[in-house]
Order: C-alpha cells, then structure tokens, then sequence
C-alpha cells in the first residue's frame, strides 16, 4: 500500500473500532495484547477494596456505638455517685433516694407497688416496662412543703428526642403508680438547644453535667 492509499490515523481508528464491535473474541485479544496483567487484574482488584471498604465501615459504625455505649455507660456510674446532691439542688427537692438505677437494682417494696399497680389495672404492661427500664428512678420530698415527689432520669451523653419521649412516659407512668407528683429530667454532657426546647415543651426538665476534665 502506497503512502497516498494509506488511511489518516482517524479512518483507521474507526475502521479498527467497527471491526471489534463484530468480533467481541478480538476485543479480549487486543486487550491482551495491549494492557499489562496488572491492568487486567483491576477489576478484581477494584472488587477487593469496595469490600474492604465496606469492612472498615462497619468496623467504624460499631467503634462508634462502643464508643458511644462506654461514653453512656460512664455517665451512668458518674451519675449514681452525685445524682442525689445534683438532683436536690435543681430542684429544690431534700432526703432524695435513689430507688432504682442502672447500677442499682430496685429496692422490693418498690416492685411491690409497681406489681400492685399492674395487677389493678392503674399501668399497662408497656408503662410497667417503662418504668423498668428508666435508667434513675428517684423518690424524695419538696423543700417547701414536704409533699412526696418522683423523679424520673434519663441519662445520654448527647440527650435526643427520644431521651426527652422515654422520661416523659417513665414520670407518667409513676404518677399513675404512686398517685403523686412524678417528674421528668433528662441528664448528660451534651444538651442541645433544640432539645432543651423540646424538653421544655414537654414538661421535661434539663439537667447538664459537667463531663470529666481531660487525663
């Protein structure tokens, strides 16, 4: 084929093109001949790190709950030691008890109501387990007038709606049993200025912690 006959580089790409797109077995082969078997390997390659990927992420969304999991479960243990003077003071209330906590089981004549007040029909099973799981459950007097008072707590590092929902029903649910004054709080490090809202509007009550200074 003389120079004049040959075809410019874009005719020939094209008509190369149009004859793989007939004969697929000679796309795999110019392939072959063209990449390096580093390059044929990506694929799989690629298919290998999106599983990787995939691993790391669900080891750092369940670092993230152990994390989350250790920072409540420290504020738990911090709350039972200062819960009683904490709560006394935003609350103006004295001879606060504790009567049930996470680290605590709850005294008998306690369950004894709760039993009581189940079997006549005062509570539902769904308010009983409320109360059950409540992660502080107080009893104490108003300094004022002495009048008997409950108080319910939920403790979170960061409170959340749902913190606010849960001690709503948990103080409920004990004004029904005791037929006397219950209230809500919702204790942690970090309390947002929505949720304090949302506290407030549900008769919830806010009580911040300080978090540990730093080792």
């Amino acid at each position: 084929m003389s120079a004049e006959e040959r075809l410019d580089p874009t005719s020939l790409v094209a008509r190369i093109i149009a004859e793989l797109q007939a004969n697929p077995d000679a796309q795999r082969l110019l392939l072959r001949a063209l990449l390096t078997n580093e390059f044929l390997g990506m694929p799989a390659r690629l298919d290998r790190i999106e599983q990787d990927i995939a691993e790391l992420r669900a080891d750092v969304a369940g670092l993230k709950t152990d994390v989350a999991y250790l920072k409540g479960s420290d504020l738990e243990h911090r709350l039972h030691r200062k819960i009683r003077p904490l709560i006394s003071g935003a609350l103006a209330l004295k001879r606060a008890q504790i009567v049930q906590s996470m680290v605590q089981e709850p005294n008998r004549d306690f369950l004894d109501r709760l039993e009581d007040a189940l079997e006549n029909g005062r509570i539902t099973e769904g308010q009983d387990a409320r109360i059950e799981a409540t992660d502080f459950i107080l009893h104490a007097q108003r300094r004022d007038d002495r009048a008997p008072v409950w108080i319910a707590v939920e403790a979170s590092y960061r409170v959340h709606a749902n913190d606010i929902q849960r001690v709503r029903a948990s103080a409920d649910a004990l004004s029904a049993v005791f037929d006397s004054e219950a209230i809500a709080v919702v204790a942690g490090y970090v309390i947002d200025p929505p949720d304090a809202e949302r506290a407030e509007a549900s008769g919830v009550r806010c009580l911040p912690v300080s978090p540990p200074a730093p080792i």
